[in-house]
This record gives C-alpha cells, structure tokens and sequence, in this order.
C-alpha cells in the first residue's frame, strides 16, 4: 500500500506491506481522502516527527474488512477522528478530555495520508460515523477540524447573544465563526488578508482589516457600545495577534487561545490581573463534540463548500508547501 512519510525534511510516498485485521477487533478501511490539518503542517514544519512518520488524521475512508460490534460493515462509507477520552481518569472529570493519556495514545495507524488505515474497536464505537448523503467526501473531512472549534466555543461558556471576535480568518477562524453564529453569538472577525475577510463576510461574519489597532478599537468599540468583545477566539498562529486580543477584550472578558504562535509570546502578568480577563486553551474534541459538529454540516449551519483545494497523494508535498505559503485555504489529499 502506498504511504506519505516524514524522510529527509520531505514528504515522500513509499510503499509499505498492506495492512491486514488478523483477527483484531476493529476494520481496516480504505482512505478516500485526507484533510491537511495545521497540526500536520507545525510537525512536518518543526520537524517535531521523526522520519518514517505518517501525519493525517482527517480521514473518508470506505471499510474493506471488518471484526466488530459497532454495527457498522464492509463496504460502509465512513468519516472518523483519531482520539479517545478514557472518561474516568482526573483530567476527563475535569472536563480537560484532551490531556488525558489515553487520548494521547490512541490513534490510527499508520496515520490519514495512507491508503489503508487501521481503526480499533474503540474507534469505530465512539468517533467514527456514516458519511450523510449530503455531504461530498471534501465537506465530511471536516468533521474533526469542526469538531474541535465546537469543543472550544463549550469551553469558553459563554451567554447566548454575547460579542465575540475572532482573530484570524483562515479554514479554523471561519469553521470557529460560524460555530459561534450556531451557538447564538454575536460574532465578528478580523484578519489582514483580503481575500479571508471577504470569504468570512459571505459567512455572515461581520468582519474587517486588523493590520492597525486604532483600527480594531475604533471598529470593535463602535459595534459594543464602547464595552469591547466578551470573548475573542485565538485562531491566529501569529504573535501579532496577541495585542489584537489584548485591545479588543471587555474588561473582565476571556481570550480562548486555539493556536501555538512561533515566539511563544503570551499575556502579560498585569494585564490579565487588573483587567480581570480569563485566558484559557482548547486543544482537541472528545466524542460528543464529534457528534455535534457533523449535526452542523449536515444541517448546513456550517458551510465548508469550496474551502479545499483536491491534491492527488503523490501530489502531496506540494500540498504542504501550497499551504505552508499560504497559496491555499485548505489541503484535501485524494488516493
């Protein structure tokens, strides 16, 4: 079977014995397709993964053998993520799913960019589901992605109607835009690309240039009343955008941070002490966020049409550089 792998600083296809059940529990599945996560992009980047890696993890897959219980059979067209909360330890009471080791030791194998995958038992009971009929294989990669944007609008606890902004509308901060709009905010959207604040506006995300910040106090307290946004969502990987954050925020507000930046700069000390704000992280779903958020791209409340762009696999590196040079929104790897 054909794989996409870490080698020498490149991805590189290669071909690998095929994987076979042996009387596991679980299926192996057939990829159709792969989303480009940023999360592949930061390792392959960072050379965080050694060589002989095989990244993706947004995987459409069709199932060619199967030993389970789930209900599920040969021939099942399916969507799946790639972490399981164990639900019992001390970080899944303290509702921080992804910090539990359990959801880190479970994955695919050998990862999204192969033509065949492994999925175990656990898998295909809780993360895995059938593709609805009115979803292309491109808009269902979005599952776990979309996923993650719900896990983080739960975590910031917000009211209904309440003002958010996010910052940075590439593929996240329009999926994390329109999770918001689902959810009730009030929601408003900044970036200093063109092209991204026209995209967001088609959303319904009132949106607008934040290359200056006397820009984005004069536009944000216009719209508050003078208050400042309850919440901004993080989307940005840019150092940037922290004072972005920092000038938007009402006092007594919350910054949801959802992206690493590269200088690993943060909030200052003072400024979250007297202006009472509340900075909080969200990585990574648990089930249940899966669940929602294929409700909202089978109820079309978010709309993911035409944000990929199709590579082929032995196209793949050019995928990467594609959107490491930001040519693109979002990479999907076809075999």
């Amino acid at each position: 079977m054909r794989v996409a792998e870490i080698h020498n600083n490149k991805i590189e296809v290669k071909d690998r014995e095929l994987l076979k059940l042996d009387n596991r529990e679980g299926a192996i599945v057939k990829v159709i397709g792969c989303g480009l996560c940023g999360s592949d992009i930061v390792k392959f980047r960072e050379h965080i993964s050694n060589d002989g890696t095989v990244l993706g993890h947004e995987i459409v897959a069709e199932i060619v053998e199967i030993n389970s219980n789930s209900g599920f059979k040969t021939g099942d067209k399916i969507v799946a993520s790639h972490h399981i909360p164990c639900f019992r330890c001390a970080y899944c009471k303290g509702k921080s799913y992804s910090m539990c080791e359990h959801f880190k030791k479970t994955n695919i194998i050998p990862g999204g960019f192969s033509e065949y995958v492994y999925l175990s038992e656990e898998h295909l009971l809780n993360v895995t589901h059938l593709i609805p009929k009115n979803l292309t294989y491109e808009e269902v990669s979005f599952y776990e992605p979309l996923g993650c944007c719900v896990r983080a609008v739960k975590r910031a606890e917000l009211s209904p109607l309440s003002n958010v902004l996010v910052v940075g509308l590439g593929t996240i901060g329009l999926l994390m835009g329109q999770t918001l709009k689902a959810f009730g905010m009030t929601v408003y959207g900044c970036d200093i690309v063109p092209d991204r604040i026209e995209r967001a506006q088609k959303l319904g995300i009132n949106s607008f240039n934040s290359l200056e910040l006397e820009h984005v106090h004069s536009y944000i307290y216009e719209k508050t009343n003078n208050i400042g946004v309850d919440c901004v969502f993080m989307t940005s990987g840019a150092d940037a955008a922290i004072p972005v954050a920092l000038e938007a925020v009402r006092l007594g507000g919350k910054i949801l941070v959802f992206s690493s930046t590269p200088k690993n700069t943060g909030y200052l000390n003072n400024d979250i002490y007297y202006k009472e704000l509340t900075v909080l992280g969200s990585y990574s779903p648990r089930p249940q966020d899966l669940e929602t958020s294929l409700q909202l791209l089978t109820n079309g409340e978010v709309k993911v049409k035409n944000l990929s762009t199709v590579y082929s696999i032995e196209d793949i590196q050019k995928a990467f550089d594609d959107t490491i040079s930001n040519k693109i929104m979002k990479a999907y790897i076809k075999f």
